[in-house]
């Protein structure tokens, strides 16, 4: 498809700092990136992380006193906390994942705020690909905290999915957020395939620091890009347990929110989306389906046919949201009022996390932090389905949600892409409530797969709408469909 996808989503993205403009604007950004390489596959990556990690390197930290490693890594308040009420141990901190090369990602791990010690460990990866879990999953999303509009104090986020599960927030790959490389050559190198490895030894060493951790039942969720990271770092480990016969990883299943999975499925669910939602005309709609097939044989008639009407100041993550007006003096503040929602979060996170005394409190080395890293990505499949499949054949449950008011990864692109494993419906799309209201709805397929939406939601879920998420995870965790309950 050349430049067109990109070209369409430079008119859909708005390149504004409100709560997710970096996530989106990098999206859009590795799209154009990607197009110009011939290094994407289509077909299924060839990990090679279980079965190839030299024993050295899965053994990275053997010689370490992994108890006084983790004692290090224990926070004793964040900077800004509330003063009570934080009934939960918080690390966090670096895991070596190359020696040699000195490189290193950076974690923050929240306990469960009861039961700890029988609740499951999740592991939440931010896409981008190159955005911070802990700026943007952990600080405006389904972390314990949210940063106030001071940038400097931190209240309790109520629907904080740590109520439900251990949660380990992973800034991925080296050169994300915290974490790091000696080797700067290292950050040239960045792509699917080192991501998943690194990922997958970050894991190993991980869990010999917190060894009460080993054969927890495991789960991976993730958003966007993570569409990505999310299946191959479940298909490296569920190799590695095939090959070495032994679950020192007990994965149980996988959880994905408004997935990036393929190319050319993903831009063929925005144009329909946006015409279905009343963004671009039915005349704009009709010239696109006529001029682009969404295949690598679309043109510069397909380019133009796409490029034929404005948007206006909206973000794609949240059609119907508010977005940051910034002022020539450099003020700034939300075009509207919405409970819940500050499309200006994006400064606060920045002020927060680049603090001296925060990252202090963290463990992290002092830095410029940022919460989107530009890397030179390398390799990644074009479609994420042939993965996906092999996740299910060998009976991997996989859980893909979508908030219904994202126009960057839509509910209508995973439905096309969903299309294209070829299963049957075993439960019906219904709907699932929420507080005595709709939540969204969901279907069930053979093999493992469920779809849900979240209604009211735009791409970041637990942002826009966290009760609703929360219940979601909740029903995850269970392995049981959310609840309808009817009401008169």
């Amino acid at each position: 498809m050349g430049n067109i996808s990109i070209c369409f989503l430079l008119l859909v993205c708005v390149v504004a700092a409100h709560a997710n403009a970096s996530q989106e604007v990098h999206l859009r950004e590795f799209i154009m990136s990607r197009r110009k390489s011939s290094a994407f596959s289509a077909h299924v990556p060839a990990f090679t992380t279980a079965s190839s990690l030299a024993p050295s390197k899965q053994s990275t930290l053997a010689g370490t006193d992994q108890s006084a490693l983790k004692a290090a890594d224990k926070i004793t308040a964040l900077p800004g906390q509330p003063s009570n009420g934080v009934d939960f141990d918080q690390y966090s901190g670096y895991v070596t994942v190359d020696e040699k090369n000195g490189r290193a990602l950076f974690y923050y791990f929240v306990e469960a705020t009861n039961d700890a010690a029988t609740k499951p460990l999740l592991l939440w990866l931010n896409g981008g690909p190159g955005c911070s879990s802990v700026g943007y999953g952990a600080m405006i999303e389904l972390g314990p905290f949210r940063i106030n509009s001071d940038s400097k104090t931190l209240s309790r986020n109520e629907n904080a999915w740590n109520k439900e599960a251990n949660v380990l927030f992973l800034e991925s790959p080296a050169g994300v957020g915290f974490s790091y490389s000696n080797t700067s050559s290292d950050y040239n190198k960045s792509g699917d395939q080192r991501t998943a490895d690194d990922a997958f030894v970050f894991l190993i060493n991980w869990i010999e620091r917190f060894p009460e951790y080993k054969g927890r039942a495991f789960y991976i969720s993730g958003e966007s890009y993570a569409g990505h990271y999310v299946p191959q770092l479940a298909t490296a480990i569920l190799v590695h347990n095939i090959n070495r016969k032994t679950n020192i990883i007990n994965l149980q299943a996988i959880l994905v929110g408004n997935a990036y999975l393929d190319d050319n499925k993903n831009t063929k669910g925005i144009v329909d989306y946006l015409w279905s939602h009343g963004v671009i005309s039915d005349e704009v709609w009709a010239n696109i389906t006529r001029n682009c097939k969404f295949s690598p044989l679309d043109d510069n008639a397909c380019s133009d046919a796409m490029s034929a009407y404005d948007s206006g100041y909206i973000s794609g993550y949240n059609i119907y949201a508010p977005v940051c007006i910034n002022e020539p003096n450099g003020k700034y503040y939300p075009s509207s009022y919405v409970p819940g929602i500050d499309p200006c979060s994006n400064y606060y996170i920045e002020a927060y996390l680049n603090n001296p005394m925060v990252q202090k409190a963290f463990h992290a080395r002092t830095t410029k932090w940022s919460g989107c890293t530009d890397l030179h990505w390398k390799d990644a499949p074009v479609s994420m389905i042939p993965t996906i499949k092999w996740l299910l054949e060998h009976g991997l449950p996989v859980w893909l949600y979508s908030g219904d008011f994202d126009a960057i990864c839509p509910l209508t692109a995973t439905r096309y892409s969903i299309m294209d494993l070829e299963l049957s419906v075993m439960e019906p799309w219904r709907p699932w409530t929420a507080s005595k209201e709709v939540g969204g709805y969901v279907q069930r397929y053979t093999g493992g797969l469920v779809l849900i939406s979240v209604r009211g939601a735009g791409h970041q879920v637990p942002y826009f709408q966290p009760e609703r998420a929360l219940v979601l995870v909740s029903s995850f965790l269970k392995g049981a469909l959310p609840p309808y309950v009817m009401h008169q």
